[in-house]
């Protein structure tokens, strides 16, 4: 049985920032002091490590289910099924729809379930359930779809990653500069035209990495409120990612029986450039080999770190032919591969 994507979808918001934005903001370090250097610096150094120059937000007026809601009609359309055929819808966030201007997440019902409505499906046999599994959340999804479809309780079923991650961001932390908003969608189905999931595999380490991202409060010791933000150990995020990360991607191609040579394209979350790159050349060490130019489509600089939507939304982009000097055609081997709050990190080998 050949199981694979049959369609993408994706929505990038319209609006757009850019990294003077944040001259004027204050920054501060997490004990509340401030730094020694100024805004202009914290900035310049920002993008030399992550090599964000900006960064998308949703409009207003939009929410997580509402891009992601977007993505998947894009996806649908692009599979040419009928909606109503969807066994499962796969939902991949991790803060819910957070209404612009208030501080609590919303996820009564499911932004899953959000979905299924917008799509006016009438079938209540498409059972439609949220994902939490930090960053690699839409890869997790296309892995437990593969499942569904292999054991045979489904035959279609729709992945989303969405985030607005703009709005749970402090905005007296320097790491908000990373974060962004986006939506990613895609139909997994048993086709024996589409491409194939060759392997997947998958991890999750809750030691002393279990808090490496956590919801705390603002910088701002003088706020008066009790809001959580996303926060982060950049340094030990940046360690364990170069660490594990490269060997899953290895273990996973190793039980897919394809050779490094056959490898086309790495879809890799995200997060931050000088990572990305670290993680890739450590995959191609492993095999005595340099990483190939080109092999690492990378749309951060203008796109941010959106979290599940980041390699959804990058796949998406490189499949339609709108990324320079990036393609994939029919029969190319690739690799998404992601890490995230869990910590989690999972893998996975595809034939386009």
């Amino acid at each position: 049985m050949t199981i694979g994507i049959t369609g993408t979808g994706s929505y990038i918001p319209s609006v757009t920032t850019r990294n003077e934005d944040f001259e004027s903001s204050e920054f501060l370090q997490s004990d509340g002091l401030p730094f020694e250097n100024t805004n202009q610096v914290i900035i310049q150094k920002f993008k030399a490590i992550t090599g964000i120059d900006e960064r998308r937000y949703a409009q207003k007026d939009q929410n997580t289910s509402d891009l992601a809601f977007r993505a998947a009609q894009k996806a649908i359309t692009d599979a040419g099924i009928n909606s109503e055929d969807l066994d499962y819808i796969i939902f991949a966030h991790n803060f819910g729809d957070v209404t612009y201007g208030k501080v609590q997440g919303d996820t009564v019902p499911s932004l899953a379930t959000r979905v299924k409505h917008h799509l006016q499906i009438k079938n209540p046999n498409c059972v439609a359930y949220d994902m939490l599994f930090g960053c690699p959340g839409w890869v997790e999804g296309v892995i437990q779809a593969y499942a569904f479809i292999k054991s045979g309780i489904a035959e279609k079923c729709l992945v989303i990653g969405a985030e607005t991650l703009s709005r749970v961001i402090d905005p007296h932390d320097r790491d908000s500069m990373i974060y962004s908003d986006g939506a990613g969608a895609c139909i997994v189905e048993a086709n024996p035209e589409s491409g194939a999931i060759l392997s997947h595999a998958s991890a999750t380490y809750t030691n002393e990495e279990a808090y490496y991202l956590y919801s705390g409060e603002s910088h701002d010791k003088m706020a008066k409120d009790n809001r959580q933000y996303i926060k982060m150990y950049g340094r030990k995020i940046y360690e364990f990612a170069i660490s594990h990360v490269p060997k899953a991607m290895k273990a996973c191609l190793d039980k897919s029986g394809s050779d490094i040579k056959d490898v086309k394209k790495i879809f890799i979350h995200q997060a931050n450039e000088k990572m990305d790159e670290a993680i890739v050349k450590r995959f191609y060490r492993h095999y005595g080999c340099e990483m190939p130019k080109d092999i690492m489509p990378m749309n951060i600089h203008e796109m941010g770190n959106s979290s599940v939507a980041t390699i959804p939304t990058l796949f998406d982009t490189v499949r339609r032919g709108k990324m320079e000097n990036q393609s994939v055609k029919k029969g190319d081997v690739v690799i998404f591969a992601s890490v995230g709050a869990g910590m989690n990190i999972n893998s996975i080998v595809y034939r386009c």
